[in-house]
């Protein structure tokens, strides 16, 4: 991806790459959700990227900055995916990564990444924002990369996202929504944009339990079933409200019911398994489709639904096994 984007991003020719291959993510036509708000609608799936997530696309030019810059390890909060992403980018570069989060508030699949590819984990009993406080003190004293958001290397790397969009397309959409955790993504995409002279409303959606830039107050104990956006003080808050502002756009609240709703839709209707927090923006233009301009509609969908497995099974009743025989399959199917 940096390669492919090299002209528009901080590197020079002595830069060391450090890549999975990532990017290059496929913009999908969703036909059933274009039936519901009325608007051609396109899936931006970053679910593809090498460790199942858009934080991949960012990760690969943080971890290539660190090793040029001599750093030895790099360190992260996580809500899950920026953990599992930094571990895999680091297990590339051969060296350490360092990651803190909030105690039981991580999904599995992602727990089981980070720990896969070798990372450091310190979990603490607090949440995402009391992480990030604690890395970001860890980075200033110790010889260590904060690979996190606030990171400008991230978002510098994640505006890549819409030129493919742009490129794909043929034209930027006049909506892209997206799910806004730590908001460094509607930030990103909001750069890539207008760097090549594109301007579409950016639509960014909150978890209800977790809408501090929605309701313009931090949340101390942000809860929700999107792990991914359980953000209660989003380090690119100011990026965020730059992106609605300028681009005419607005970010909502989504409840966790209308989350699951989206995600749950995406699945057996379009056939694209995201995890929960990634629907967000497709739960955002249902609710608020009646306010849609003209224009085709873009949503950006974060992460896989692997990522999730707990969530994707939890209402799920396995039905009882029948002997191994055509004549009980038969039945079991009332064929």
């Amino acid at each position: 991806m940096i390669t492919e984007h090299r002209d528009r991003l901080p590197v020079s020719d002595t830069t060391p790459i450090v890549t999975l291959l990532e990017g290059g993510t496929p913009l999908i036509p969703a036909p059933a959700v274009t039936e519901i708000v009325g608007r051609d609608v396109y899936l931006k799936f970053e679910g593809v990227n090498p460790t199942g997530s858009f934080k991949d696309r960012g990760m690969t030019l943080a971890v290539s900055k660190a090793i040029e810059s001599g750093a030895t390890a790099v360190v992260c909060a996580s809500t899950g995916n920026t953990s599992a992403s930094a571990a895999a980018y680091a297990a590339r570069a051969a060296i350490d990564c360092i990651v803190v989060l909030p105690s039981g508030k991580i999904a599995a699949g992602k727990l089981a990444q980070a720990i896969a590819h070798g990372a450091t984990i310190v979990p603490i009993d607090g949440n995402f924002d009391d992480a990030l406080a604690i890395v970001m003190s860890l980075s200033e004293r110790f010889d260590m990369a904060l690979v996190n958001s606030v990171n400008p290397y991230r978002i510098e790397a994640q505006k890549t996202a819409a030129f493919e969009v742009v490129d794909d397309l043929g034209h930027a959409p006049a909506v892209h929504a997206l799910p806004v955790g730590n908001a460094g993504n509607i930030t990103a995409y909001w750069k890539g944009y207008t760097e090549i002279g594109e301007k579409p409303q950016m639509w960014g959606f909150q978890a209800s339990g977790a809408a501090p830039i929605v309701f313009g107050e931090v949340f101390d104990e942000p809860e929700t079933v999107a792990t991914a956006i359980r953000i209660g003080n989003p380090a690119s808050w100011d990026g965020a409200i730059e992106a609605r502002d300028a681009s005419g756009g607005r970010i909502e609240a989504v409840t966790d019911e209308e989350i699951l709703t989206a995600y749950r839709f995406l699945a057996t209707k379009v056939g694209v398994f995201c995890e929960p927090a990634s629907a967000a923006g497709v739960a955002g233009i249902m609710k608020f489709a009646g306010d849609l301009p003209e224009g085709d509609v873009v949503c950006t969908v974060t992460g896989h639904g692997l990522k999730d497995p707990d969530t994707a099974t939890a209402d799920i009743e396995f039905p009882p096994a029948v002997p191994a025989t055509l004549a009980a399959v038969t039945a079991a199917l009332n064929l």
